[in-house]
């Protein structure tokens, strides 16, 4: 008996000597007498709480437009023509044999297109902040999910913002948002119906006559 109190004892003794101690964490030092601390939360009402740092959220206002327009004309016309003759022979009139062949041909061809594109998208996305650049530039990245019915509809954005355009808010607009990326990617019956064929099926529209 006296032996298994003197193991688990040892036992005891051994885990408590092989715990070591939790650091201590700093503390500011505060003056002598006062109750300020300055790492408190409402210790500086001044700060400036615009994002500045990794993982602080910035909320971006995408307002894009952009429209394009082409017209391309063409016309082209030729023409040809080709005679074939015979002299006369020996004692021979050659008037049946005058002319043996007389061709003419002529070519024309015109042609007229145009094109009209138009894009506008309107979103409110917030992002993160996935790295602060060197003069102290945000590159932010985010996306946002949307699913209607059997509609889903993933939203991206990417760029690079500066703090001073950032109002108090931590809202910025699109237009100053700098190298801005916007992806769209959708999956459904609407996303299918606009999706470009695949190459075999692209491949047999080509070859089949029908």
């Amino acid at each position: 008996m006296k032996q298994t109190f003197f193991i688990s004892a040892l036992a005891c003794l051994l885990v408590f000597l092989g715990t070591a101690p939790e650091p201590a964490i700093a503390q500011p030092e505060g003056s002598p007498g006062s109750l300020f601390n300055s790492s408190a939360p409402l210790a500086d009402l001044t700060r400036d709480l615009r994002a500045a740092r990794v993982g602080d959220v910035v909320t971006i206002l995408v307002a894009e437009r952009a429209s394009a327009a082409a017209k391309g004309s063409s016309k082209s016309n030729r023409s040809s023509n080709a005679a074939a003759t015979i002299g006369p022979l020996a004692g021979i009139s050659r008037k049946p044999l005058s002319s043996l062949a007389n061709l003419s041909g002529e070519q024309a061809m015109a042609g007229e297109g145009a094109t009209t594109r138009e894009t506008v998208l309107t979103t409110t996305l917030t992002a993160r902040v996935k790295q602060v650049l060197e003069g102290g530039a945000l590159l932010v990245e985010g996306s946002k999910t949307v699913q209607i019915n059997s509609e889903l509809q993933t939203v991206t954005v990417r760029g690079v913002v500066r703090p001073n355009d950032l109002n108090p808010g931590n809202v910025v607009s699109s237009e100053r948002v700098a190298d801005l990326e916007v992806r769209i990617n959708g999956k459904g019956l609407v996303g299918d119906a606009v999706r470009r064929p695949f190459f075999l099926y692209r491949l047999l529209l080509g070859l089949l006559p029908f």
